[in-house]
């Protein structure tokens, strides 16, 4: 059996022996014939492909797929650059998200806390938090109220706009934050900034808040307290 691919464009296809099509059974002793699939080049004709075959043969399918990859595309700079960057992100956030566990907290309370603490008089309004965390209205909204439930925070009325709230640490979140930063300081001493001499590190600091302002504007949003606090007036 021989079915053929064609793709709209890029190259000629090529062919793949996948054993075990549709309506074969699986035998040591008795295998079943091969069936030659013709894989083109453009990925948009996969998905075609992998319908007609059982999920053993799709691994099959995209690993001969894969090999017609341009090996010289992948190793572009770029693409190693944004692996590396993942895979550290990766590796960091796992020991990250076990010590906050320790401390009753999930990574979105700790980023939540953290830019609380750090913004003028421990708040900062609604949206500016959701802008801060890259959170949606709706899931910043769930965020808070968790933590509000929990004694970490609570909201105040923004007087200047009755629309608006501000998201506030409590006493009981800053304690939280206290008890959780000499832990989290050293993970990141360890295997973050411990591995880069100083140089190295401000060179990186000074990439990441480039990127950063590129890609995510919005993470200093509210930064600077438009208005002072009912308290401090």
């Amino acid at each position: 059996m021989t079915e053929r691919f064609r793709s709209a464009a890029h190259c000629e296809p090529f062919t793949v022996r996948v054993p075990n099509a549709v309506g074969q059974s699986r035998s040591r002793t008795n295998p079943p014939n091969p069936v030659h699939v013709h894989l083109p080049h453009n990925a948009c004709s996969v998905n075609s492909i992998l319908s007609r075959y059982t999920y053993s043969n799709i691994s099959l399918i995209k690993y001969w797929y894969d090999l017609r990859v341009d090996q010289s595309v992948l190793n572009d700079p770029r693409i190693t650059a944004v692996g590396l960057l993942v895979e550290a992100h990766a590796g960091l956030s796992a020991r990250f998200t076990a010590q906050f566990e320790q401390h009753g907290l999930s990574p979105v309370e700790f980023e939540v806390l953290t830019r609380l603490v750090r913004s003028p008089d421990n708040r900062l309004r609604m949206t500016d938090l959701a802008a801060q965390t890259s959170l949606s209205t709706s899931g910043v909204t769930r965020v808070v109220d968790r933590m509000e439930r929990d004694g970490l925070l609570t909201r105040r009325a923004c007087p200047a706009d009755r629309r608006s709230s501000f998201a506030v640490a409590t006493d009981s979140g800053c304690k939280r934050l206290d008890a959780v930063l000499p832990g989290h300081l050293r993970i990141i001493e360890e295997w973050f900034t411990g591995q880069l001499d100083p140089e190295s590190l401000a060179r990186l600091l000074d990439g990441l808040r480039r990127v950063r302002d590129a890609v995510h504007p919005g993470a200093t949003a509210g930064a600077t307290d438009p208005e002072p606090a009912p308290d401090s007036r």
